[in-house]
């Protein structure tokens, strides 16, 4: 197999693990390829290291295209190809971002391209992608993408791309059935849902009675009682949203997410929770799959998943690998335990007293100028460390989005640096910042 060692020293890296293997082998035969590998075992990396090597080089326009069923997931792919540092091209295109930004992209198109059904079948109507060269497809949680209602979308993409030589289609759980539209011939399956890289991870389940109908006290003293990373899962968003607002009145520090948010107030949400500002998200099923989001500690049902797949995806954000992790099935008197459920599960006890949680070391720092003002990581963080009295502990992650950038800083330092820094300028252009909401 080729020697992906400088690749990969980019992800801090140092092997493959036998997914990824398997999945680069089979990709980079003639065959149609269906994976089936469980959430955060590196499926992305693995079907990107097989399209850096699909791409013909004298070839202009989109070789490679890949379907995907959030914009979170379309960026993320977006980002972990660019963290490869290739000499290839990527772009991505989904809802809730200006489709002329999109359209003037495509002016020189890329050799790879992602985005979700809805907005690459808009570009391709359109004219502005052309299908002829494109000859991989990459349908990446593609039964995500049915569930989505997508099928119309994606069957009218596939019907144009009339060049195609290779499917590849990743989940992370089993596909029943796959639908004639999509036009796999004699395709591979891998299947790595029960490997024994996958079962030396251990996930705890365990239940949470509370007193009576109302599930809130029980939960807020389980938030409590729990150290660590946690996302509290929701059948709906109006549950998330009753939530959040219980734990404002007791000043606990959260993050929602949920399809009703703006595109960017979900970005800011996940990046306070990848870079440590806040350790709680109340999400909606939208945060079980398809995110890079940093390992998880805690899970808690706060409403029951419907469905065996719903609740391995939820649950697939804690006991990643050879991790450990604990998912909590919070049950009022009146709730019987999911069908699905193999064993019942030990029960959780909770105090008798709510007991705050441990506060964060860290804060967002808000800069209101991004990669489209040509400002990098370097110019922050050199700003913030010459002008800002900032020690390289105390500054933590940098985000840079289009048009702004967002930084972590140590709790007690934050406010500080924004009166030494609020009349500095990055890269001559004149900037806002702020503690980021």
């Amino acid at each position: 197999m080729k020697d992906y060692s400088a690749i990969l020293s980019h992800f801090k890296i140092d092997l493959l693990n036998e997914m990824q293997k398997k999945s680069v082998e089979s990709i980079l035969k003639p065959s149609d390829v269906i994976l089936i590998s469980p959430t955060g075992s590196g499926k992305t990396l693995a079907f990107l290291l097989s399209a850096m090597q699909l791409v013909n080089r004298n070839i202009h326009g989109v070789q490679i295209l890949i379907l995907v069923p959030t914009r979170e997931l379309a960026q993320q792919i977006e980002q972990v190809f660019k963290q490869m540092k290739t000499d290839i091209r990527i772009s991505c295109c989904y809802g809730g971002h200006p489709i002329q930004i999109e359209k003037n992209n495509l002016l020189q198109p890329p050799a790879i391209l992602a985005g979700t059904p809805g907005r690459i079948a808009h570009h391709l109507d359109k004219g502005h992608v052309s299908a002829d060269k494109i000859t991989v497809l990459i349908l990446d949680e593609f039964d995500k993408s049915l569930d989505a209602g997508f099928e119309g979308e994606m069957s009218f993409i596939i019907s144009r791309l009339t060049g195609l030589r290779k499917r590849v289609l990743t989940s992370a759980t089993t596909l029943n059935e796959i639908p004639e539209f999509v036009g796999l011939q004699n395709a591979i399956t891998l299947d790595f849902t029960n490997t024994p890289e996958q079962s030396n991870s251990s996930l705890t389940i365990k239940t949470v009675k509370a007193r009576g109908i109302d599930k809130m006290e029980a939960l807020t003293l389980l938030i409590g009682k729990l150290s660590g990373s946690k996302i509290i899962f929701c059948n709906h968003r109006d549950a998330v949203e009753r939530i959040s607002e219980h734990l404002n009145k007791l000043k606990i520090t959260h993050g929602t997410y949920h399809g009703g948010l703006d595109q960017i107030d979900r970005e800011k949400v996940l990046i306070k929770l990848k870079n440590g500002s806040i350790s709680l998200l109340i999400s909606t099923d939208l945060a079980s799959r398809g995110l890079d989001i940093p390992e998880i500690e805690c899970i808690i049902h706060y409403q029951l998943p419907a469905t065996e797949d719903i609740m391995t995806h939820r649950n697939g954000r804690t006991a990643r690998m050879h991790a450990s992790g604990n998912a909590y099935l919070l049950l009022k008197e009146t709730d019987h335990l999911p069908s699905f459920l193999k064993n019942t599960p030990d029960e959780e006890a909770l105090p008798d007293k709510f007991v705050f949680p441990k506060a964060s070391d860290w804060e967002t720092l808000y800069i209101s100028a991004g990669k489209k003002d040509k400002i990098h990581k370097t110019d922050i963080a050199g700003m913030l460390l010459q002008k800002g009295a900032l020690k390289k502990e105390d500054l933590g992650k940098i985000d840079v989005l289009d048009h702004s950038a967002y930084v972590a800083i140590r709790k007690e330092k934050i406010r500080r640096t924004i009166q030494l820094i609020q009349n500095e300028k990055i890269k001559n252009k004149k900037v806002k910042f702020k503690i980021s909401t």
